[in-house]
Formats: C-alpha cells, structure tokens, sequence
C-alpha cells in the first residue's frame, strides 16, 4: 500500500530510520546524597521519585520541567577515580532567564562554572556537577 503524504511534508526515508521522541540521562555518581543535594538544592531539580535497596538510597529520578534524569549510587566496580562526564555534556533548554537562574543558583550556594555569556545568540550558563558531569542551560 503506498505511503500517503500529507501536503508540505516531504516523504519519509525507506526503511523508516530512527525517530526518537525523548532522552533522559542516568548518570552514576560517587555519593548519591550529595549529587541529590547539589541537584535538588543548588540547581532547582525537584525529586521525582527515590529508589532504595535494604533501607538505603540508592538513585533518585530528578525533574526540571520536562526533563528527567537519573542519578544512581555507583558501586566503584571500574574504580572510584575514573573520569567521569568526560566527552559530553548534559543541554538543557529554558524559557526561564538565564541570568536569574544564574543568579538563585549562587543565591543557594551553587557555582557557575562560566557564563551567563552569549554562545551561538543564545544566553547560556556552564555548570558542573560533584562528579565532574558538565551541564549547559541555555535561554530558548
């Protein structure tokens, strides 16, 4: 049965290729309650949902309007002094005001590792986790 466009759409690639609709991020940590805190505390992430084993936390799932992340105690099995966030960065998108937020997060004890600057026309802020995990948060 042929494919029916609609109009002003181009036909799709055969075989369909890959069309994702989200990404989230697990990212395993040293100290799960002091990644919670410095998300949850410094940054503005609300907690999502725990997740415990024998009475102990283990990971948090973390929200930031639409997007979720996973924080999750590493075990140190590859060893506690790899690099970790080493080649990427976590982007988040915000309607917010990248100076303001700028600004609570140092209000709450947070550091900005650079910016707010102008990188591409768009105001952005550069963070960096406990861990090492960069993060940048740039105005939509």
């Amino acid at each position: 049965m042929p494919t029916i466009v609609p109009a002003g759409f181009a036909p799709r690639a055969e075989p369909e290729t890959f069309r994702a609709r989200n990404v989230s991020a697990a990212l395993f940590v040293k100290d799960v309650q002091k990644s919670l805190e410095w998300y949850r505390d410094k940054i503005g992430f609300f907690v999502d949902q725990e997740f415990q084993r024998a009475g102990k936390l283990t990971g948090v799932a973390l929200k930031a309007g639409d997007v979720r992340i996973l924080i999750s105690q590493d075990d140190g099995g590859t060893g506690w002094d790899r690099v970790k966030g080493a080649g990427f960065n976590l982007q988040f998108t915000t309607a917010q005001d990248i100076e303001g937020l700028a600004e609570a997060i140092k209000q709450r004890g947070g550091r900005v590792e650079a910016g707010p600057e102008i990188v591409g026309g768009k105001r952005q802020l550069r963070l960096r986790d406990p861990d090492g995990f960069k993060l940048v948060i740039t105005g939509s």
